[in-house]
């Protein structure tokens, strides 16, 4: 399988290591106008990587993309892998960008090609813990996420213009836009982290999740944040992000009926969140390139592939998944 990866920040750069310790991948492209970031992945890769530097006019030619590129730049690549009729990956948390990637959907299910859209920390992880937590039930009636910390700077920046944006919650059949950085809600994620303030953000976990589970009743994304970082959410960052963040977290909470009434199921995960992020997009665009997606055209993970299997590989390459008793 020859997999590429466009864009080398924090989670493309572990997604291509991800990728070059699996074996079914015999060679990885390595694509990034950043010459010097091209060639030092590239080395550390090994033989499997091809190195690709500089500005590019076309897709790159694989059996499978991940696309890890600045946010902004992710929907019209997309758009170009889908005429070619190559499976895309895509790593973006942004609301705007999220929409114009379901927005290919028709598309790409006419060309029978999959388009798997946040397949990272959050989304993506949190996408397959709420598919595992809903399949132990009988229906779903309300999902509600929780996630904690950055990965790379462009994820950082991504965090902070969030706080400062407007949050999409479902709720009865319809969409509530409200203020980012109001509701706030106490989080427990797995240990050492413990509880931390969330609040509403501009997190499109809504977006993927309610296409999933027809019939649910409500969809809420919150996000761990400081008083300083709700405060300065709407002015520009007052110094530089770290290369990359420490431990972060995800919470799930499934709530519905099973055999025997109502249930709530919660699970979650703890990682530094470009480690995480890095092994669930390059898993995904294994499955993908293999064959194995569950449907062609845009979604996340929640309805694009098997979470029980998926979610045994991510703990055999170290990402954890907690149930909460």
């Amino acid at each position: 399988m020859r997999v590429a990866v466009v864009g080398l920040g924090a989670v493309g750069t572990r997604a291509a290591r991800q990728l070059a310790s699996t074996d079914a991948v015999h060679e990885i492209v390595l694509r990034s106008p950043d010459s010097a970031r091209v060639e030092e992945v590239s080395a550390s890769l090994g033989a499997k990587a091809v190195a690709e530097a500089g500005s590019h006019v076309g897709p790159p030619d694989a059996d499978v993309v991940i696309l890890a590129s600045p946010v902004g730049t992710q929907a019209g690549l997309a758009r170009d892998l889908i005429a070619r009729r190559t499976p895309t990956v895509t790593t973006s948390d942004d609301i705007d960008e999220v929409t114009a990637l379901l927005d290919l959907g028709p598309e790409a299910e006419a060309r029978e090609v999959p388009l798997a859209i946040g397949a990272t920390f959050s989304p993506g992880l949190t996408c397959l813990l709420a598919r595992f937590a809903a399949d132990r039930l009988d229906t779903v009636d309300e999902i509600h996420v929780s996630r904690l910390g950055t990965g790379g700077p462009s994820c950082a920046r991504q965090h902070h213009r969030s706080l400062g944006g407007v949050a999409v919650d479902w709720r009865d059949g319809g969409w509530q836009r409200r203020p980012a950085g109001s509701g706030r809600e106490l989080s427990w994620f797995p240990d050492p982290i413990g509880a931390s303030d969330c609040y509403r953000a501009a997190l499109p976990d809504a977006l993927l999740l309610v296409p999933a589970f027809p019939g649910v009743g409500r969809v809420t994304a919150r996000l761990a944040a400081t008083r300083r970082d709700r405060l300065t959410s709407r002015l520009p960052m007052l110094r530089p992000p770290h290369p990359e963040g420490g431990l972060g977290a995800v919470r799930v909470e499934v709530r519905g009926r099973g055999d025997d009434g109502i249930r709530v199921e919660i699970l979650g995960a703890m990682d530094r969140p470009g480690v995480a992020g890095g092994a669930v997009a390059a898993l995904t665009a294994v499955e993908l390139g293999a064959g194995r997606a569950r449907r062609s055209g845009a979604g996340g993970l929640a309805s694009m592939v098997e979470p029980k299997a998926f979610l045994s590989e991510l703990g055999r390459r170290g990402v954890k998944v907690a149930v909460f008793g």
